[in-house]
């Protein structure tokens, strides 16, 4: 298995993950939401980032990210916006391996945490979260605009 930037060849198999993704949530998503979010992809000069994981050449899993400012600790993070596998490669080790990459990045430019939200109910991913990380004692509120 291979982690890495995703690039622009990846952009079909990107977008059915994406698509899956947004699916599995519940998300009602466009070709023209995923049309923005490639486009931030590519954009070295927007904050979205993303890798894949690829297996065999065959992108299974993807992961976006971005650097968000820590005020209170003077120092910077990564948020992990988005990880998603394939359903054929659950059970790979393809998630874990992505979660890695992203902890490996945020190494690299010197984040001090790397964090993320999911679903209450998404228990299968959590069990991986709670291996990996620690679960944070915040709750999360939202103001629809």
């Amino acid at each position: 298995m291979i982690v890495r930037a995703v690039e622009a060849k990846d952009r079909a198999a990107w977008a059915a993950l994406y698509a899956g993704y947004a699916a599995f949530y519940g998300v009602a998503q466009t070709d023209a939401m995923r049309a923005t979010v490639w486009g931030w992809l590519m954009d070295a000069g927007h904050g979205t980032e993303g890798l894949v994981a690829e297996v065999d050449g065959v992108v299974v899993g993807l992961a976006h990210y971005r650097a968000f400012a820590r005020p209170l600790s003077a120092s910077v993070g990564g948020f992990l916006d988005d990880l998603f596998v394939g359903p054929d490669a659950r059970g790979t080790g393809a998630a874990e391996a992505l979660v890695q990459g992203v902890a490996d990045m945020g190494r690299a430019r010197g984040w001090t945490l790397i964090r993320w939200i999911t679903a209450e109910d998404n228990y299968r991913a959590r069990g991986l979260y709670d291996r990996v990380a620690e679960k944070a004692k915040w709750v999360t509120y939202d103001i629809k605009l």
